[in-house]
């Protein structure tokens, strides 16, 4: 049984007359009759009577009416699905980010890329950043937004961030007010850091910065998530180097101060596997660059 035996079938049972049915589909009788033929035999049953009178659905036919336009619906929006997913305005995208982005402009761009691909399902997935690029190594994700500068080969990058880091300080601390200040300034007060677990190379970065400036905490607290982060020196344990985006976080009790080393900078990359035949993957790295990069 093929498409073409249905759409022939239905115009027979429609028409009821060969002639108007094989006008009406743009061929002659003959081969009209013979797809008929072959579709009857296919579905084992007699669909047509005919006579003198003219053409007549059998009990059998009646029955297939229904079943042959659901079939060729769903052959024709299998059809628009392919289509819509070759030009990636339908399908999944399966987008990985650190908590961070949501701070600096992702949102914004989601909600406009959204917009323009309506029937495109966008999967959203916080992830630390190397959990980020184990998923993509796997193809679980489509793209991600890590803070790391190893990216895996075969894939493609491009800088869309970089920000200052801050001290984050308790609201009632004594240097909460300064314009700037150093690290050197923070001795012997308790670190509060994502933990290395979830971001090793930030975790690295950090405690490298302090020993540069000549010191080292008394006590480390690793959390998981940068507002956990926050909110822990918003209670007075510890004091905590962040992204700048944080600021927006609004989160009561803290402040953020500039550091005076303003080499020490927190970088956030959008990745994909490079080659990927994958238009809506196309689509977005294309709006991330225009947003992001040319902001820039």
């Amino acid at each position: 049984m093929e498409f073409r035996h249905l759409r022939y079938f239905l115009a027979l049972a429609e028409e009821l007359h060969f002639g108007r049915a094989a006008q009406r589909l743009s061929i002659s009788q003959p081969p009209l009759s013979l797809n008929i033929q072959q579709l009857e035999a296919s579905v084992g049953a007699q669909l047509f009577t005919r006579n003198s009178r003219g053409v007549q659905l059998t009990a059998a036919g009646q029955a297939f009416v229904p079943a042959a336009r659901a079939l060729l619906a769903q052959a024709s929006d299998a059809a628009r699905e392919a289509r819509e997913v070759a030009e990636g305005q339908a399908g999944e995208l399966h987008i990985g980010f650190a908590g961070t982005m949501l701070y600096c402009g992702l949102p914004q761009l989601l909600a406009r890329f959204q917009a323009s691909h309506p029937r495109l399902k966008l999967v959203l997935l916080e992830m630390s950043s190397s959990e980020q690029l184990s998923e993509l190594v796997r193809d679980r994700l489509d793209v991600g937004f890590v803070h790391t500068p190893r990216v895996p080969p075969g894939f493609d990058q491009v800088l869309v961030v970089s920000q200052p880091l801050v001290a984050c300080l308790p609201q009632s601390h004594a240097l909460a007010q300064a314009s700037s200040l150093g690290l050197d300034q923070l001795r012997g007060e308790p670190l509060v850091v994502v933990s290395r677990t979830v971001s090793p190379d930030y975790h690295a970065r950090i405690l490298s910065e302090c020993e540069q400036a000549g010191w080292l905490p008394p006590a480390v607290h690793e959390l998981r998530h940068w507002l956990s982060v926050v909110s822990l020196v918003s209670q007075g344990l510890g004091v905590a180097l962040v992204p700048q985006a944080l600021q927006k976080s609004a989160l009561a009790g803290v402040a953020f101060v500039p550091l005076a080393q303003a080499d020490v900078r927190y970088d956030t990359r959008c990745l994909w596997r490079s080659g990927r035949d994958q238009m809506a993957l196309k689509d977005f790295v294309q709006a991330v660059s225009a947003d992001f990069v040319r902001a820039g």
